[in-house]
Parts: structure tokens; C-alpha cells; sequence
């Protein structure tokens, strides 16, 4: 009898495995090839802007995936959409101010730090060899807290953030560029504490007093005008995003995503909704997905996606003492 009932849990462990690999495999084929098209539209714009974009390709053409990722930006923007505030702690001693946020389809966090000069850039100790995770670029930075900042480019197929993408500017130095004298968007604050958005060179930057700075994109709102059009392109998931108010306050978000009992993400739209809920007149979007991570006072204070943990990355903006 116990043997019976041995072979009888055996079969439906492997029927149960079966149908396991089996809807797995399938899964991709119904995303890209099914009548769904809306799931479709989320599936690519996701999976494209993630580490993963082969994918894919894999199953659609270029000019399917231009038409998707474009498919909804000639929709007009309306960016009054409301944002819930709650759970608000303001630390005098440090002059920071945190806030849980939530949204149709996610959660997040917002930072506000008063004094724009306390935001520095944190640069991997080892650029070339290897990123860190943002929790050690601020202790490195000896911070009260940081977010993700720039994307990494990866030409060893190691994905440990060695190399930053783009001009990466720290203390008023240009610490790398891999893109020479090509023009990119830079996200950075100059010597007077002001966010500064926009095409840049290399040998611009000293001439615009560029601090600090990363390169990504793409720009929310620039002077007070919103810039996306439709969802953004970009399909839903955690983001991370950088902006200021007419007073100088920096404002970090940090959205989490690809949690459904938590929080699924957002797009490129929602992340400008936020930074407009907030006031901003110039906000960027930063490097997102397993990227996406606010640490305060040594923890990590959002709920990151990734079952590995903080992800090794080669840059982050960090509030200093």
C-alpha cells in the first residue's frame, strides 16, 4: 500500500513538473504570437528595455518591435493623474525627507533632499574591472543615502557593471567616456547645485561647469514641459528617476515592479506623473529594471525584484553629509 502511494505521489510530482516546463515553454509564443495584443504591447516594451532584449528578437522582427515600442505615442498627455502619499518621515538631522507612493499599478519610494550641493555622484572603485552595489557606493561615499543612477555598458558578457555607459563625470572630472566626442544626453548637476538635462560632448563639459554627471534618458519634463508622449514606449517596469524643483530640492523616485502581489511598475508616463505631482521643472529617467534601489541609512528602503539582491552596478547619486 505504501509503495502504491509512493508511485502515485512520484506521478503526480512529474505531471505536475510536465506541466510546468511545458507552460514555460509556451509562455514566450503566447506573449509574442497571441491575439493579446495589449499584453503583447506590455510583454516587448518590458522585455526589450531589459538585459534580455534577444529575446525579443528572437520572436519579432525589428520593424514589429519599432511598432510596438512607437504604438502608443500619439496619444496625448495628460499628466494630472493623482499619486497616493502616505507613511512620510522627515529626518531633520540629515535634511532628507522620504514618502511611500502608490500609483494605478505600483509602489514606490520618494526622496526629497533640500540642499542640491549634498547630491554627489558615486563612482565604482574599480570601473573596467567591476560595479558595486549601492548600498557600498554610499558607505564609499560616506552618504546618508543613494539611488541607481547610470546604465553600464558590458563588452565581456559578465554583467557585473564594470563600465559606465556614456560621459561620467564625478568631482568636476570626466571619469569615463566610451562614447568620445559623440553628443549624449546628460543628466548631471552643475556647480550651482542645478540639475542640468540635454545633449552634451565631452569637451562641453567643463565649458557648462558639469559636477557631476551621468548619461541616460529619456528626459520627463524639461523647464516645467512634459516630454512623453503616450505611455513612453518602454513598456512597464521598476524605474528609477532623478529630478528638482523650482526651489533647488532634489527629488528621487524609485518605483518597484514585476511583483504582482506588490507591485507591477511603470511607464515612462508614470514616472513623469510623479515628478509632476512633486512639482518638478526638469526630471530624467534613470537606469531601471534589477537596477532600480534607494538605500537610507544603510538599507535597502524599497522592495527590490530581483531574488539575487542589490544589483553590481558602476554608478549612483548619493546624498552626502
Amino acid at each position: 500500500m505504501r509503495k502504491k502511494s509512493s508511485i502515485r505521489i512520484k506521478m503526480i510530482i512529474a505531471f505536475l513538473g510536465y506541466n510546468l516546463i511545458f507552460a514555460a515553454l509556451l509562455a514566450p509564443f503566447v506573449l509574442f504570437w497571441g491575439p493579446f495584443q495589449a499584453l503583447k504591447i506590455v510583454a516587448v516594451g518590458s522585455v526589450y528595455t531589459s538585459r534580455h532584449p534577444q529575446v525579443v528578437q528572437a520572436f519579432l522582427s525589428q520593424d514589429e518591435i519599432t511598432k510596438i515600442m512607437n504604438s502608443n505615442d500619439t496619444q496625448n498627455v495628460n499628466i494630472s493623474q493623482a499619486i497616493a502619499r502616505t507613511n512620510v518621515i522627515a529626518d531633520a538631522s540629515s535634511g532628507i525627507t522620504i514618502e511611500d507612493i502608490q500609483g494605478p499599478s505600483f509602489k514606490g519610494k520618494v526622496m526629497l533632499v533640500k540642499d542640491p550641493k549634498r547630491v554627489k555622484l558615486a563612482v565604482t572603485k574599480e570601473i573596467g574591472v567591476t560595479g558595486e552595489r549601492v548600498s557600498d557606493l554610499v558607505k564609499d561615499m560616506n552618504a546618508f543615502a543613494g539611488i541607481n543612477a547610470g546604465g553600464f555598458y558590458d563588452p565581456n558578457g559578465k554583467g557585473n557593471g564594470a563600465f559606465p555607459d556614456g560621459l561620467t563625470v564625478h568631482d568636476g572630472k570626466l571619469v569615463h567616456n566610451n562614447v568620445n566626442d559623440q553628443t549624449v544626453n546628460i543628466v548631471g548637476f552643475n556647480d550651482e547645485g542645478k540639475l542640468v538635462l540635454g545633449d552634451m560632448t565631452a569637451s562641453q563639459l567643463e565649458a557648462n561647469h558639469i559636477q557631476e554627471a551621468v548619461s541616460f534618458g529619456p528626459n520627463l519634463i524639461v523647464d516645467g514641459k512634459p516630454m512623453i508622449s503616450g505611455d513612453g514606449g518602454w513598456g512597464i517596469a521598476p524605474r528609477t528617476g532623478i529630478g528638482q524643483m523650482a526651489d533647488g530640492t532634489v527629488i528621487f523616485v524609485v518605483i518597484d515592479g514585476r511583483q504582482p502581489t506588490w507591485s507591477i511598475g511603470a511607464t515612462l508616463r508614470d514616472l513623469m506623473h510623479v515628478f509632476d505631482d512633486y512639482h518638478a521643472i526638469n526630471a530624467v529617467n534613470l537606469d531601471g529594471g534589477s537596477s532600480s534601489e534607494l538605500v537610507y541609512n544603510g538599507k535597502v528602503a524599497n522592495k527590490l525584484w530581483d531574488i539575487f539582491g542589490e544589483r553590481y552596478i558602476p554608478t549612483a547619486f548619493v546624498v552626502t553629509p
